[in-house]
């Protein structure tokens, strides 16, 4: 008996050794951290957002600041047809068959109109029921927009008129549509129910800004490549002169000539404001064609041109130049000495990225088309007599204001602290 028990006590050495080992395994790990602390991950940063243009308050933009009396306000800005706000969808039901086939039903939204937004919108212009125009060759389409609502409308290729390269807009007194394309070289014309009634062909390479002189009966079109502005006949469209001279590969610099003319406008008197890009200077001509003056030199400061594409004349007979390179806009007087300037590089209100037309309306409202953005600007232009008007009445406000008590005390405390003349 003796023996057996010996043996049976031998056995279980081994398994013991083997528990032993597992309870170790176990309890190490434990107690080899139990002293350190869980460490906690580190707080995520806020990261900033970069601002929209809805987070502005676009009645506080204005061009100059506060104290100075404003001269240019921000309205507003487009950028293409409202996206609805009902985002339901409806799933389409799938039959037997395409069950067994395994397909996958559709979603289908119960809106199928996709709304259209700006990507490269140029030429700009208003007809007589305040409707904004603007010609967008990259989305093949004229937008028409109310600048009240921001509610629009488009003037679609291949369903209304064939498009490729469309540049410039104008429109009549009779609402007629003036849309040039310089990829199809001509011009259409559209009437008041944007249907195609004539076109202007013949002549025409790159055919781009536009302007209509409704007194005079005239249509200016401005070609880049003919380095001329062609003048039309409004009623008969008919060829009736010629501004510039062509086939010079635009290295013409003497008055009267041009180098890439882009953009061409229209005052009441019927005088002729022509962009003339690649000279970068604004030339202006009378209602026969014949020079009267220039003004713009290349340069980096303020009233300096560079690559001048855009031009319109407000009421107070301002000239407002839109400069691409430097993303500025400038208004000018008649003698070329600058007024106004304002913009620079950016996505925000008040600034520019790729400007490329403008277009003043009877109420003084600046519209301005960009192309990297997909947008247009509006700003309202406060003339010589509405700022005369706010001129006088601030000086009205200080003359109250300078005989309330305690204004005195503010006089006296500002003498006693200004040290006489001469130092006595």
């Amino acid at each position: 008996m003796f023996q057996a028990r010996t043996d049976r006590g031998i056995a279980t050495k081994p398994l013991a050794v083997v528990v032993w080992l597992l309870l170790a395994l176990i309890v190490l790990p434990c107690t080899a951290y139990a002293g350190k602390k869980k460490e906690q991950p580190a707080p995520a940063k806020p990261q900033k957002r970069e601002p929209k243009l809805e987070d502005f308050d676009l009645s506080k933009i204005v061009f100059p600041n506060p104290p100075a009396i404003a001269r240019v306000r921000t309205l507003g800005y487009f950028v293409g047809q409202k996206v609805e706000k009902d985002t339901k969808k409806q799933k389409a039901k799938s039959g037997w068959m395409d069950k067994l086939a395994g397909a996958k039903p559709v979603d289908v939204q119960k809106d199928t109109n996709i709304p259209f937004q700006l990507i490269a919108p140029n030429g700009i212009a208003m007809d007589s029921k305040g409707m904004v125009y603007t010609a967008d060759y990259r989305v093949g389409a004229i937008f028409i927009f109310n600048p009240e609502t921001k509610e629009s409308e488009l003037i679609k290729t291949r369903s209304a008129a064939n498009f490729k390269t469309i540049n410039g807009v104008a429109i009549d007194d009779n609402d007629r549509l003036f849309v040039s394309d310089s990829g199809f070289h001509h011009i259409l014309v559209f009437d008041k129910q944007h249907k195609v009634v004539d076109q202007i062909e013949g002549g025409l390479i790159t055919p781009n800004g536009l302007a209509v002189d409704n007194e005079n009966r005239l249509l200016y079109v401005a070609d880049t490549d003919l380095d001329q502005v062609l003048v039309y006949d409004l009623d008969s469209l008919k060829l009736k002169r010629k501004m510039g001279t062509t086939g010079k590969k635009h290295e013409l610099t003497d008055a009267g000539n041009f180098a890439w003319p882009t953009g061409v406008a229209v005052d009441g008197d019927g005088n002729v404001y022509v962009a003339d890009t690649l000279n970068d200077r604004i030339e202006i001509f009378d209602a026969d064609g014949n020079f009267i003056s220039m003004f713009g030199k290349n340069c980096d400061g303020p009233g300096c041109l560079q690559r001048p594409k855009g031009v319109a004349v407000d009421s107070d007979g301002n000239i407002w130049v839109v400069d691409t390179m430097m993303s500025r806009l400038q208004a000018f007087t008649q003698d070329g000495q600058l007024l106004i300037s304002f913009g620079g590089f950016g996505k925000y209100p008040g600034q520019f990225s790729d400007l490329a037309s403008i277009m003043i309306d009877k109420n003084n409202r600046i519209f301005t088309s960009e192309m990297q953005p997909g947008r247009i600007q509006i700003f309202r232009y406060i003339t010589n007599e509405e700022a005369e008007k706010e001129k006088a009445r601030r000086e009205e406000e200080r003359l109250k204001n300078a005989g309330k008590p305690g204004d005195s005390k503010q006089k006296e405390n500002a003498g006693a602290a200004t040290p006489p003349k001469g130092g006595q």
